[in-house]
């Protein structure tokens, strides 16, 4: 399966993108940023430099992969925790507008299954960011996958996890390579409650 991975470079999307290499798959994976695109290649994709809300660019790009499934791992978080009421719009604006332009360049290249992130709890003012992204992918015949705070190496929750909702981010990964061939509609991926 030939599949557009944008967010590549992600917490979830650097480890989903050599599980699906692993399985056979043929990755073109998504970063803004020039220097990340040897991160790509080392993990086994073609990296396409691209920012999502450059729509012609976008569009060209998914367009000349010719996928068979686009993939969303998008997020515009900060590094830092503290950060993240600062940054609450920049990660909505990805939510809305990028998902906007990543389904209209899917369109445009035929419109082959998407399969998008999202979050199994409403943060706080953001909560309608977060439905119109869900009802985007979904009125688009898209796959919703719900994860839970993600937690391990690389993620807010290094050392210990957080509350329920919550899974660990390597099974996060490894929890969606299955999901490539799944029916439209919403999947939670979370821990069992203790």
């Amino acid at each position: 399966m030939r599949i557009f991975l944008a967010g590549a470079t992600g917490v979830i999307g650097s480890r989903l993108l050599p599980l699906l290499v692993a399985a056979g798959h043929d990755l073109a994976g998504t970063t803004r940023s020039p220097e990340r695109a040897d991160l790509i290649v080392s993990l086994g994709g073609s990296p396409v430099v691209v920012d999502v809300y450059d729509a012609a660019a976008l569009t060209a790009a998914v367009a000349a992969f010719r996928p068979d499934l686009v993939m969303h791992q998008l997020t515009d978080l900060p590094d830092d925790v503290a950060a993240i009421p600062s940054r609450a719009a920049a990660n909505s604006r990805i939510r809305t507008e990028g998902t906007a332009n990543l389904l209209a360049a899917a369109r445009a290249a035929g419109a082959p299954p998407v399969l998008a992130q999202s979050i199994a709890w409403t943060p706080p003012g953001r909560g309608d960011a977060v439905a119109w992204h869900e009802a985007a992918v979904l009125d688009a015949g898209g796959v919703v996958v719900r994860y839970g705070q993600l937690y391990g190496p690389g993620t807010y929750f290094e050392t210990e996890p957080p509350a329920h909702p919550r899974i660990h981010v390597d099974d996060a990964a490894r929890l969606t390579v299955p999901l490539l061939n799944a029916e439209p509609g919403v999947v939670v991926l979370a821990d069992l409650l203790d």
